[in-house]
């Protein structure tokens, strides 16, 4: 539960029956008339998912509709590195993966930025010292090191010959030292006629300790080959390794594969061929490394503080070391940098008009926004507080008067709702709450002013101005003054403390500012004790006091649409009447037991 007191407002998407239906003018939220009456229900397992702040939704304006993050339709503008803040163009990713190529690090123990530094060698005696006041020029080799908890990449065996390139140069080192060669290197050493007879780390016939990126590189180069070549398997492979889907012939040649015919040879059929496995590591062949005595003397020595978690190991990149399990690590001691995940700015669409709510700007140090319809800027805000009456006669008794305070068991509570109006249109609140809220303790409910209008947001000068004819000052202020107290809400601060005004009526209004408006709800809080006499075992937070309420806004704004044809004056003025309903839910905080 938030902080009580709270206001969360539900987003018409997590009704299935109101999902896909465009608002109407009879229909504002694309429900039946019927639909209207069935109360919502804040308890239930799913109202979890379609409450939200008011600061967390989104508006359309062509379909005059809430929009929560879950409803919306994103699209990607751009892809940058957290830390280097380098954009990165969507053609790159499917190359180089969405990771940062620019030696940007994560330490794989505290997930802090790693620095490149150099480790500290001893001078060589032979050479002459650096002069006075001169710094020694850094040499290699160079490691990453966690400026946090201080983790080191030597840590793994692993060291930098220039401070410079570090993704690449990572990518062709191994736990310990050794390199490993890249997929290009491997293709290039396979032309050499002297390669199959030397062993090389990077997968050649006497290295049989290889990594997934080159056992998967070796094997699919073999079965390509194979596929490739129509005297290592039937006439259906074969035929495989030229399809073409774009040629006319597309269909004949599926239809071979199927049926086991043959595009080159006929008698293909009384044949049986079958593609050959992988023989050696340079075609893939990874032999299982059933030892695991060099882990058990690692759990022996270190103990169970050596060994990786569950969240080190999902962050880790394919292992090069020699302790893993599927190719991840499973001891601190091989863990490697870990390469910044790419992020995305990303832009929000309506799912069902394609309109453009958000839309950040693509450049990634700026965090503007060139289109952003946030629903605080169309329906009105609703702030909630403890309301606490005097002790004069015909004044009702209220509960705590403190935010977050406990509520006392049937005793009588009052709050003030005020509601704030964010359009530059007069705009007409109708609420609608139940007698008693929903769930196994049912308290009472009761809005003394369910219906009342509030001002525009018009500007404070053009108040003053229409209300002191011209010269703002006293006579508008008391016009202002005399028109909250015929209205029965106490119209200043000053008028609260009068008994005259101070006195709850049904049918009234609070207070009232240029665009905001004040009522009163009374809350009879319900008891959590049995029949019995004894305190009910409670679920989780249904001691929270939390009451549904249906809000329906109305007001009247210029029509819609692209006709730009007719310029009469009578469709200048012409105004339509737009509609707004949507459900809320209240927290005004925990029921004392």
């Amino acid at each position: 539960m938030a902080a009580t007191p709270y206001t969360y407002i539900q987003c018409p998407c997590s009704d299935p029956s109101t999902l896909g239906r465009p608002a109407d003018a009879n229909s504002p939220t694309g429900t039946e008339p019927d639909e209207d009456d069935r109360t919502f229900d804040p308890r239930a397992p799913r109202s979890s998912y379609s409450l939200y702040p008011l600061e967390h939704l989104l508006y359309c304006e062509d379909c005059h509709q809430i929009r929560c993050p879950r409803c919306v339709a994103e699209e990607i503008v751009t892809y940058y590195c957290p830390n280097c803040l380098f954009e990165v163009p969507s053609s790159n990713l499917k190359s180089e993966g969405n990771r940062c190529t620019r030696s940007c690090f994560q330490c794989p123990i505290c997930i802090g930025p790693l620095a490149v530094t150099s480790v500290e060698t001893k001078p060589d005696p032979t050479l002459l010292a650096a002069p006075d006041n001169t710094a020694a020029p850094h040499s290699g080799p160079y490691a990453l090191t966690c400026s946090y908890c201080h983790w080191s990449s030597t840590e793994a065996g692993i060291k930098f010959e220039k401070p410079n390139g570090i993704h690449a140069q990572l990518a062709k080192l191994r736990n310990g030292g050794t390199t490993r060669l890249t997929a290009k290197e491997r293709k290039e050493r396979r032309k050499d006629p002297s390669y199959r007879s030397t062993a090389t780390e990077g997968g050649g016939p006497g290295d049989e300790n290889l990594d997934l990126e080159t056992q998967f590189a070796n094997l699919k180069a073999f079965y390509q080959n194979q596929l490739a070549d129509p005297n290592s398997g039937d006439a259906g492979l074969a035929a495989l390794g030229d399809l073409g889907f774009s040629s006319p012939t597309s269909l004949s040649r599926i239809m071979s594969i199927y049926t086991g015919g043959s595009l080159q040879d006929k008698k293909a059929k009384s044949r049986v061929g079958a593609m050959r496995e992988a023989l050696e590591s340079d075609e893939g062949l990874q032999l299982a490394n059933l030892d695991e005595s060099a882990a058990i003397e690692a759990l022996q020595s270190d103990g169970h503080d050596c060994t990786a978690s569950t969240t080190q190991l999902a962050d880790q990149p394919p292992n090069l070391g020699e302790h893993h399990l599927h190719g991840r690590s499973r001891f601190t001691a091989d863990l490697r940098p870990i390469p910044y995940l790419l992020r995305t700015k990303r832009s929000k669409r309506c799912p069902l008009c394609r309109h453009i709510i958000s839309k950040p700007e693509a450049k990634v140090q700026t965090t503007r926004f060139r289109i952003r319809l946030v629903a605080g800027s169309y329906i009105p805000s609703i702030a909630i507080r403890p309301l606490s009456l005097s002790g004069g006669s015909g004044s009702s008794a209220s509960g705590s008067a403190l935010p977050g305070a406990l509520l006392d068991p049937l005793k009588p509570a009052h709050y003030l709702l005020t509601f704030k109006n964010p359009i530059f249109e007069t705009i007409k609140v109708t609420l609608g709450a139940p007698a008693k809220t929903p769930g196994r303790f049912a308290s009472k409910v009761t809005v003394l002013c369910p219906d009342f209008e509030i001002g525009a947001n018009t500007d404070v000068w053009d108040e003053a101005l229409k209300d002191g004819g011209g010269g703002g000052g006293e006579p508008g202020r008391e016009r202002r003054r005399q028109r909250r107290g015929e209205e029965g809400g106490g119209g200043s601060q000053g008028n609260i403390n009068n008994n005259n005004h101070n006195q709850l009526e049904v049918g009234k209004i609070w207070e009232r500012g240029r665009n905001w408006v004040s009522i009163v709800v009374e809350v009879v809080p319900a008891s959590l004790r049995l029949d019995g006499g004894g305190d009910a075992p409670l679920a989780e937070d249904e001691d929270v006091l939390e009451i549904p309420m249906f809000v329906r806004v109305e007001w009247e704004g210029e029509p819609g649409g692209d006709e730009v044809g007719s310029v009469a004056g009578k469709d200048r003025e012409a105004r339509e009447k737009r509609e707004l309903a949507y459900w809320c839910v209240l927290g005004l905080g925990r029921i004392r037991q």
